[in-house]
């Protein structure tokens, strides 16, 4: 959950940023709007995105509000298909590549509720897959465990 609150941050400051940088009225409520709906799987960022884009058309025209809806796909697809896929990753001993497979796996079998879940799962199996000797080789494939990626203290 530290991993999502801080890509959910870095999500509301980059919005914030971008429609202040637009002349957007309101920008620090916007990136707030973006920092908590960031939560919402899949529809949580079109759903902060729709009412900043129409301020952004009605208050600066067309263009602007191309600008602003451009800088959302951008920031979005950004924290959600890289940082965070990376640091979810690094932090609980999965590989970048199996956490995405992982979201794409089990948002197929469970929907919706499967891709929220599908890292907590992945580590479930990762963890069951590490306590037997016959199938630690599968969990080596999905990720180093975590204390292999644990810095090496300087009295080593």
């Amino acid at each position: 959950m530290l991993i999502k609150t801080a890509t959910s941050l870095l999500t509301g400051i980059l919005v914030g940023s971008m429609l202040w940088a637009l002349g957007v009225d309101f920008p620090l409520l916007w990136g707030v709007v973006a920092f908590f709906l960031n939560y919402v799987p899949n529809i949580g960022s079109l759903i902060a995105a729709v009412p900043a884009v129409l301020l952004a058309l009605v208050q600066l025209g067309v263009p602007a509000a191309l600008w602003a809806t451009l800088g959302y796909l951008v920031i979005n697809n950004l924290v959600g298909n890289v940082v965070e896929p990376r640091f979810m990753g690094r932090g609980l001993g999965l590989s970048a590549l199996v956490v995405f497979l992982s979201l794409v796996f089990w948002g197929w079998v469970l929907g919706t509720i499967g891709m929220f879940l599908s890292v907590p799962l992945t580590m479930t199996l990762k963890i069951a897959l590490d306590s037997d000797d016959n199938t630690r080789w599968m969990s080596i494939l999905l990720g180093p465990s975590p204390r292999e990626n644990a810095p090496a203290h300087a009295s080593e």
